[in-house]
């Protein structure tokens, strides 16, 4: 059996459908479905049971019971914007920590979600190490403790331990997390609803909508978290990024291409992100590759287009 927390999530459905895809039906999925449509993504996909997150982390052994092949834990607040820090840790911090030590106990392999968030405002870059990392909200700061505690705890463990930095991830199955959802989600329904994409004016020292990111497919972020899965690498904490940044001109253009209507605008840069906001991402892939990665990442155009197409034949759900 595999499980999957945060398997209702955006990437966390997306890794069951690939798991589906394989011919893995033997999912366990562990969330909190609220009231949110996160229910939706699961339509269509095969596991073998849901449970709540509180009742799986209060009792793991019974849930785990020898026959678990690996954990995928996406499961996590990721609102940039939730400053209750106490319940940030509580939530991304400590069940990481006690899910960590339950499969290092019983040799479960483990890959967790992490966040190009941990790089602060990108000053120092973007490469794995204290040297560049920081943090801009809580958040961040949860992604970043919980990182440094797993360096700290595989250098006396034989599991296998694999965490992965996401940066700027979309696709489908993300219409749920809202005002929280990828540019393109935004941008796609901007121009359906007013035929304008609106893009942040410059700040920053960046001209208008010339902030730059690294976005990456959740396809490929699924690859990724496969390959970890599959292939015997160093333990350790990767990013998972293209290595290469695209601006949010260039964003707001992919989208506008790929349904061929729409214009860009500019709006003033909201007061509430100033200092907590990244204008530039890349990631530095030089431990991804050396460890073996060799999958690549889709064509951005591409991409984009085909979540377009998915946005308007579903409304960016696999099944609907």
């Amino acid at each position: 059996m595999i499980i999957v927390t945060g398997g209702a999530g955006f990437i966390g459905s997306n890794i069951v459908k690939e798991l589906n895809n394989r011919g893995r039906t033997d999912i366990l999925i562990v969330d909190n479905l609220g009231n949110s449509d996160k229910y939706k993504n699961l339509i269509g996909l095969h596991f073998v049971d849901y449970i709540h997150k509180e009742n799986f982390f209060s009792d793991l052994k019974f849930y785990c019971n020898g026959n678990v092949e690996a954990i995928f834990h996406e499961g996590a607040c990721s609102d940039t914007m939730e400053y209750d820090v106490n319940y940030m840790i509580r939530n991304n911090y400590e069940t990481s920590k006690t899910l960590l030590k339950f499969c290092n106990s019983h040799m479960i392999p483990f890959i967790y979600a992490s966040s190009a968030s941990t790089y602060a405002d990108g000053r120092n870059g973007f490469t794995e190490g204290d040297k560049c990392e920081g943090a801009l909200n809580p958040y961040a700061f949860s992604k970043l403790i919980f990182d440094r505690y797993v360096r700290r705890f595989i250098s006396h463990t034989k599991s296998k331990i694999i965490g992965l930095r996401y940066f700027n991830v979309y696709g489908p199955q993300e219409a749920h997390k809202g005002k929280m959802a990828s540019i393109f989600y935004q941008l796609y329904n901007q121009i359906k609803e007013t035929g304008s994409a609106k893009l942040f004016k410059g700040t920053g020292g960046y001209d208008d909508g010339e902030q730059r990111r690294d976005f990456i497919y959740v396809k490929d972020v699924v690859k990724v978290n496969l390959w970890a899965l599959d292939n015997n690498i160093p333990n350790g904490v990767y990013n998972c990024g293209t290595g290469q940044a695209h601006t949010y001109n260039e964003a707001a253009q992919a989208v506008i291409d790929a349904l061929g209507t729409g214009k860009i605008e500019y709006r003033d840069f909201p007061e509430g992100l100033k200092g907590k906001y990244q204008n530039f991402t890349q990631a530095d892939t030089n431990q991804l590759f050396k460890a073996g990665y060799k999958g690549g990442f889709t064509d951005f155009n591409q991409a984009v287009k085909e979540y377009c197409e998915l946005l308007d034949k579903n409304c960016g759900y696999y099944f609907y």
